[in-house]
């Protein structure tokens, strides 16, 4: 997977000359908005999953005793 840092200025530089000529300077902070909130989003969720994978980790194991 590509990460962001290894994208550099010169591919931000591109990435939102593609963006300004798709959507046009007024629909430009619309989507930035969006493309924030969605990676918000998204943060929270797999954050949510490690730690609920951590509190799985972390209960001992019942053994019942029948």
């Amino acid at each position: 997977m590509v990460s962001l840092a290894s994208i550099g200025v010169p591919g931000l530089i591109i990435i939102l000359v593609i963006v300004l000529i798709l959507f046009g300077p007024r629909k430009l902070p619309e989507v930035g908005s969006a493309v924030g909130k969605t990676l918000a989003e998204f943060k929270k969720s797999a954050r949510d999953i490690i730690d609920d994978e951590e509190v799985k980790q972390e209960e001992p194991k019942k053994i019942d005793s029948a």
